[in-house]
């Protein structure tokens, strides 16, 4: 008898709902009031053991980046389409689908029982019927599934990689019709983790991880970086625990790299949270004043400090609008935005992101800079920073920035400083599409000297 690991998930009572699917339902269910994917998953996962938890990342992430491709089979056999359903059961029926549909480690009566009995106990009897016969004829028709093909270019692509259709019309008129479908694609895709190593070297990171758990790529964007392939979470690594290495996207590594801080410098780095770049720049730099508003965000850099025993880091409470700090050899903001760049790590964001969003993160963007820059020395360097691909958040504020501070320039690296291939006329431009990593942006803006 073959045994699935949906039959020996962790202990619920025989004919109950399992912990882990109490779990999703409790996640879709918090997004929807407006959390976060990973604060909502962190929360709602922390009595799981961690290969429940793993199996509720699956599903959960795994439904959110095909959640338009499922609403369109759903709407198909729901009588009047989802638009007519309580958005909570729509949620449970998109998870009872992709259980049905693209998980094989779960046997389709794992998969439609217990979305019926969810559908049951939180909005009764006759919304456990209707997902018992909706979720039945799906997997009866399983082998001729195909939503109706729409006639547009654009909301073919919108459906078929499941991401909003605005979103998917801007892309394709920056980038064209092709090179938007390959962002969609690796915006779908499963991010791979990469680990910084620190008070080692990459060699010796290696030599600390168990075998096959990692490897160095010399021709990569950043070729001291290991990237890991994990069989066992990271938290469980000696090598992590012992702080020999912290996580870190190669796209956000570049953009330290990109800064080139000169050796010795002060630093101020704002929105610090998590505390990964600040860990870069505490490399080279004399001191790194790691600010952020959040105390709770800064309790995340506190913590990675500790576990690393990095020293010349000093974090801080403090609203970048308001800063307390001046005549500092470089700052460095790293802007709040929409995140367009990292939408692999976060499938929730594309969902929740609104066209009137851009607008808004712009202006507070703007206000930040003109904040940051009056924490620049003379002669010092300000870097501009986001994980965002639109030109509304990195090209235009940084041009308006320009224009009303004329003792600003836009200054390029030291040539080699990084690849040729993410510089843009001197900015760092990483795009997920083309470099294989998160997105990432960022402007070296170098202040004018004092008058002699």
């Amino acid at each position: 008898m073959t045994v699935h690991p949906e039959m020996i998930q962790s202990s619920a009572p025989r004919g109950g709902v399992t912990p882990s699917r109490v779990a999703v339902a409790q996640i879709l269910s918090a997004l929807r009031d407006g959390d976060l994917l990973d604060v909502a998953f962190d929360r709602e996962t922390r009595a799981l053991d961690a290969r429940d938890r793993r199996w509720v990342q699956e599903l959960t992430y795994g439904l959110l980046r095909k959640r338009a491709w499922l609403d369109a089979l759903l709407s198909e056999r729901v009588r009047g389409g989802l638009v007519r359903l309580d958005p909570d059961l729509c949620d449970l029926l998109r998870s009872g689908a992709y259980q049905l549909l693209q998980m094989r480690s779960v046997p389709p009566y794992a998969a439609i029982g217990q979305t019926v009995e969810l559908a049951k106990g939180r909005h009764g009897v006759g919304a456990s019927k209707l997902a018992n016969a909706v979720l039945r004829r799906l997997d009866r028709e399983r082998g001729a599934l195909a939503p109706i093909a729409p006639t547009d270019a654009i909301d073919q692509l919108a459906l078929e990689h499941s991401h909003p259709r605005w979103l998917v019309q801007r892309w394709a008129l920056r980038f064209g019709a092709t090179e938007a479908a390959a962002l969609l694609v690796a915006n779908n895709s499963e991010p791979s983790t990469y680990a910084r190593p620190y008070g080692v070297s990459a060699e010796a990171l290696l030599a600390a991880l168990p075998p096959g758990t990692g490897y160095v790529n010399p021709d990569a964007l950043v070729p001291d970086s290991v990237k890991l392939t994990l069989g066992v979470p990271l938290t469980e690594l000696p090598a992590f625990t012992q702080g020999l290495f912290f996580v870190q996207d190669p796209a956000a590594t570049l953009v330290t790299t990109y800064a080139a801080l000169e050796p010795g410098s002060t630093v101020a780095d704002l929105c610090a949270a998590p505390g990964g770049k600040a860990l870069e720049y505490a490399r080279h730099a004399a001191l790194v004043v790691a600010a952020d508003r959040s105390v709770h965000r800064l309790g995340r850099v506190q913590s990675n400090v500790a576990r690393l025993d990095a020293r010349g880091i000093v974090p801080i409470a403090m609203d970048a609008l308001q800063p307390a700090l001046r005549e500092v050899d470089a700052v460095v903001l790293d802007a709040p935005c929409t995140g367009t760049g990292t939408f692999r790590r976060h499938p929730d964001a594309r969902w929740r992101l609104k066209p009137s969003d851009l607008a808004v993160t712009a202006t507070a963007q703007r206000a930040l800079l003109n904040q940051a820059a009056a924490m620049v020395r003379p002669g010092g360097l300000l870097i501009y920073s986001t994980c965002s691909l639109e030109p509304e958040e990195n090209d235009q504020p940084v041009e308006v920035f320009l224009a009303t501070h004329p003792e600003f320039t836009l200054e390029p690296p030291p040539e080699g400083t990084v690849p040729a291939a993410v510089l843009d006329r001197g900015v760092l431009r990483v795009l997920p599409q083309r470099h294989g990593v998160d997105g990432a942006f960022a402007a070296r803006l170098r202040r004018a000297p004092a008058p002699i």
